[in-house]
């Protein structure tokens, strides 16, 4: 096969797979050499290569053959900078496709966990400081069943409520038990603004193979406030190809946001109807009962703190009844009590 071969089985790609995936996946290829019935191709990574070979590999092969060329199966290697005679050095990828049987997905090592995009966990937030109630105990017991890993029969899992309900809490803490479970496994908590600021970053340093592979090969990925990509179309369309890339992959996707998928304006209808593939939960604003074993498990903290500060009968429960709409302001009130006590007495 002939590289003006290979332009015109471009050509065909481009139309039947798309513009944005040609450009993506296609256009970077480079045809090297047809011998023994094996096309083979020179990718930048191996999970460009592998992910090529699962998508794309059947139709390739498909209008290759059509041009009147016999081909059994594609494989890809990996350029690995400059070699002595100051060319490139090509070194084959895992990254092969056969008719018969595809190539298993590619895993992007990380030698520090660190590497991972994702932002810093709060300790506060585990399982062992989340108040139980009923208006957040579907929440919990879902968030419960997938920090436990391994299959589970809702993906994504959805989490939606006001502020300050302990849609963050429930995250972080599905983090720490999967990191504590398995600490093999690739997971990345971010909020949904920190992964646009990489896609921008590596639109803006030509580095949207690494982003992709990056993000692409974790085993658990987990975007807080997912309202905020809403009515930002790039952002979107790349959300999009990671949510499927994973889900593919049998990868486990954790949402939360202030609004069910539904009630989301500016987020394009094949992100609502994805959203709202797995399951849905929503954290109900508190009750007086809940309300009030939050200050008191807030009280057991501070102990250590004011060991000899006393709370007279009645405080806790005008709290509980003065502040309903929010943990967040719940909490800040109780903390302000107990620093104007030590501080003034």
């Amino acid at each position: 096969m002939t590289n003006d071969i290979w332009g015109q089985v471009c050509d065909a790609l481009r139309d039947t797979i798309g513009k944005n995936n040609y450009v993506t996946w296609i256009e970077p290829l480079e045809f090297s050499v047809l011998e023994d019935g094996v096309a083979r191709f020179f990718v930048k990574t191996s999970f460009q290569g592998d992910w090529v070979s699962r998508n794309f590999g059947d139709e390739i092969m498909r209008q290759i053959q059509k041009s009147g060329v016999e081909v059994d199966r594609l494989s890809f290697s990996v350029a690995k900078g400059k070699g002595a005679s100051g060319g490139t050095t090509k070194t084959p990828a895992p990254a092969t496709r056969s008719v018969e049987k595809a190539a298993k997905p590619a895993v992007t090592e990380s030698k520090d966990g660190d590497l991972l995009p994702g932002a810093p966990l709060d300790k506060r937030f585990s399982f062992d400081r989340f108040v139980v109630g009923k208006p957040n105990e579907l929440a919990h017991a879902a968030a419960r069943r997938v920090a436990e890993g391994g299959p589970v029969s809702f993906n994504p899992l959805f989490l939606y409520g006001g502020v300050g309900l302990g849609k963050t809490h429930l995250m972080h803490a599905i983090a720490w038990e999967l990191q504590t479970r398995s600490p093999e496994l690739r997971v990345v908590y971010l909020s949904a603004e920190q992964f646009m600021y990489r896609f921008i970053q590596s639109l803006r340093d030509r580095q949207m193979m690494n982003f992709k592979e990056l993000f692409r090969s974790v085993d658990v990925l987990m975007v807080d406030d997912v309202q905020f990509i809403a009515g930002k179309d790039s952002t979107q369309d790349e959300f999009f190809h990671t949510f499927n890339a994973l889900v593919d992959q049998n990868k486990q996707i954790i949402i939360s946001a202030d609004r069910a998928p539904g009630e989301i304006d500016g987020l394009e209808e094949r992100i609502r109807s994805r959203l709202q593939w797995g399951l849905v939960v929503d954290l109900h604003p508190t009750d007086y009962e809940l309300r009030l074993g939050i200050l008191q498990q807030k009280v057991e903290q501070y102990r250590s703190q004011y060991q000899e500060l006393q709370i007279s009968d009645g405080v806790l429960e005008f709290l509980a009844h003065r502040i309903s709409n929010n943990v967040r302001v719940l909490e800040g009130a109780l903390t302000r009590l107990f620093a104007f006590a030590s501080l003034v007495g």
